[in-house]
Parts: C-alpha cells; structure tokens; sequence
C-alpha cells in the first residue's frame, strides 16, 4: 500500500504552474501576527476553468523543536466557471508562534493531483 506521501509532487515555482508559492518574510517577530500568502501560477498561469482547477489548499506550521506539523489554515475554491464566476487560488491568513519552523502548503489540481512546497521561517 502506498502513503500519501508518495503521490505528492513538487518543483520550482517559477517552472511549474502546479506548486504553491508562500509569501511570508523569512524572519518573523516572536508572538505577533504575520501574514502568510499563497498562491498558484506567479511565473506561469494555471487554468481556473471548470475542467481544469485547483480545488484546494492546506497550510501547516512544523515548529523547528515539534514532532508533528500543526494545521494553519484549510482554503477551498469552489467556483470554477458556474454562472460565469471563477474563485482564483490565492489566500491570506495570519498567524503567530514564538518558535522557528516551516511552513507547509499542499494543493489539489483535480487534473494534476497534489503537490507541495514548504518554507523556512525564523523567529527573532
């Protein structure tokens, strides 16, 4: 039986349409809020048509000293082309935490399946 680790694909960004991109300074303030961006297609567009879309984002923060990787934020797009309206895959959330780590992003294309990007952050 395969993991769900094993379907995750990845890449650079800026070559690949499918991998999440996380705006967040590499070095954040200790306990105060930080805005965390991510979104889909800086470099190279991707379809947002009802045949070819993200579908969703999950963001997670592992802290450097953690075990596990604690869910941030959950993002779903839901509007792909009904009535003529398109969601586009891009979010802002934010978050705070005294300890370094990294972000994780994963992202559902419901053609391309999942793929996934993660980001040192630092604490001062």
């Amino acid at each position: 039986m395969k993991s769900l680790g094993e379907f995750l694909q990845t890449g650079d960004w800026k070559g690949e349409k499918h991998v999440p991109v996380i705006h967040i300074e590499d070095t954040i303030n200790a306990g105060e809020l930080t805005e965390l961006k991510v979104t889909i297609g800086d470099e190279i567009a991707h379809p947002n048509t009802l045949e070819h879309h993200i579908k969703w984002f999950k963001i997670f923060f592992k802290p450097e000293d953690g075990k596990f990787p604690v869910e941030i934020y959950t993002a779903t797009f839901d509007a792909h082309g009904e009535s003529d309206i398109f969601d586009e895959p891009q979010v802002a959330t934010y978050f705070k935490t005294n300890k370094s780590g990294t972000i994780h992003v994963m992202s559902y294309c419901n053609i391309h399946g999942l793929w996934e990007n993660s980001k040192e952050v630092k604490v001062k």
